[in-house]
């Protein structure tokens, strides 16, 4: 699980610098200028931690590479797409984190963990496979579309798909748990419903269970 939130912030890191790159070129066109000022952001994030104390993690040193070697062949080159390609980089190595079984369960309420940790696996491995994709598709638009097209499609593509996913698992996770405490006999369904945060299950579990009776 520690790797999964190291992979998680190192995204959300890594997505910062090359939008401050992003930004500064489409308000400038200069490339040497917004290379430069993405790699001092990616340095100065390394910094700060290290001024706080804070371990740095591989995968934290890997990002301040990757930073680095892309601004270099960008610099080198004149071709932003360097910078736009490393994105997928991290998608695909926070991709690998979320192949582990189960990352998701700790996440989830006591009672969910008692009754769909099955499920939640599964939808865990959804969120893995939208790395991947997340990756595929970011590679494929930087090399074969403008900065301009790159900066509609990814963020747009990564706010949508993200929300497709959690919305899925969501509804997957609570259908599946109603469905299984409702067939469970009533002691098993009292001794589930007593977990902690379960209060609203309950609430949820009786109301599907009140027409049936009363029918």
């Amino acid at each position: 699980m520690k790797h999964f939130l190291t992979a998680a912030r190192l995204l959300a890191l890594d997505l910062a610098s090359t939008l401050v790159f992003l930004v500064l070129f489409l308000l400038t066109h200069n490339t040497a200028l917004s290379v430069g000022l993405g790699i001092a952001f990616g340095v100065v994030q390394i910094g700060l931690q290290i001024m706080r104390g804070k371990r740095i993690d591989t995968m934290e040193w890997l990002s301040l590479f990757l930073v680095v070697t892309a601004g270099t062949a960008t610099l080198l080159t004149n071709d932003p797409r360097f910078v736009l390609f490393k994105p997928s980089v991290i998608y695909a190595i926070v991709g690998v984190v979320m192949l582990k079984p189960g990352w998701l369960n700790r996440y989830l309420p006591e009672i969910a963990q008692k009754v769909v940790p099955d499920v939640a696996v599964k939808v865990g491995y959804v969120w893995s496979g939208l790395m991947f994709v997340s990756a595929a598709v970011n590679a494929f638009v930087a090399l074969a579309c403008d900065i301009t097209t790159w900066a509609v499609v990814m963020p747009t593509f990564g706010i949508v798909s993200k929300i497709v996913v959690f919305l899925g698992g969501f509804a997957a996770l609570r259908l599946t748990a109603r469905r299984r405490i409702r067939a469970m006999p009533e002691a098993e369904r009292e001794a589930v419903l007593a977990l902690e945060g379960a209060p609203a299950a309950r609430a949820a579990v009786t109301a599907d269970l009140t027409p049936s009776a009363s029918g």
